[in-house]
């Protein structure tokens, strides 16, 4: 299926307002906090698969944001969202930038979609100044409970997810590229429901908190199990 404008209404656009507070809305600054935390203010800073550009478009203010993605139809609608970021598009495996050129790399659910996810992050490791930082996300295979949801585990709902793969197999292409990570962790049980017969909305209070609490404090601390999604944040040796 090609990342075109069907693809950001029917998976994982669907059902997520783009409002100010939003569930979408507080993910990406959670993200922003995390870019600020450990890049420089004043550098450069890549998105890759930017999408609609809602996360790099947060960071305009702290950085010279550059955003790559192989939807036109998305890079297009992103020129109104991050009206000061270099849209470029391109495939992750296949960067078009020199050598050690931006000091923040942001690839936020994007590798679990790539047919040679090991030739982005070498890629990501080329492209990323010595002494920078990189922020991954991806599905959680070890996600504590994954086994509760079995088929219906969110990693598996969207069909263009084609390589999922285990965190140490993640860390390990990393290290690969040259990067040391510093910090791994997850974010939270926000694919409710968990448990039959208990409503939904229960079941999102009681296990999406801690994740929740994470996103509007910034301060990651949710072990790797604890959530649906590998967080990583490397810095490049």
């Amino acid at each position: 299926m090609p990342f075109d404008e069907n693809y950001f209404s029917t998976h994982t656009y669907k059902d997520v307002s783009f409002a100010k507070y939003s569930q979408y809305w507080w993910s990406n600054r959670f993200y922003a906090i995390m870019a600020r935390r450990y890049g420089q203010r004043g550098t450069r800073l890549l998105e890759i698969g930017s999408g609609l550009g809602h996360l790099v478009g947060q960071l305009e203010d702290s950085f010279q944001t550059f955003a790559s993605d192989v939807n036109h139809w998305a890079l297009k609608r992103s020129l109104n969202v991050a009206r000061q970021t270099s849209h470029v598009a391109s495939s992750a495996e296949e960067l078009p930038f020199k050598d050690g050129t931006f000091d923040v790399v942001i690839i936020k659910h994007v590798v679990e979609h790539l047919p040679r996810p090991e030739r982005a992050i070498a890629e990501i490791g080329r492209v990323t100044a010595p002494g920078g930082t990189l922020i991954l996300a991806t599905p959680n295979l070890s996600s504590l409970l994954k086994p509760w949801k079995g088929e219906r585990w969110i990693g598996y709902q969207d069909p263009t997810h084609i390589a999922l793969k285990p965190p140490e197999e993640w860390l390990a292409m990393m290290r690969g590229a040259g990067f040391c990570p510093l910090r791994v962790f997850s974010d939270g049980f926000w694919d409710a429901p968990y448990i039959k017969f208990v409503p939904k909305s229960l079941q999102k209070l009681f296990f999406g908190a801690p994740g929740g609490f994470q996103a509007i404090t910034g301060i990651p601390f949710l072990p790797l199990k604890w959530g649906e999604s590998l967080i990583a944040i490397a810095r490049k040796e």
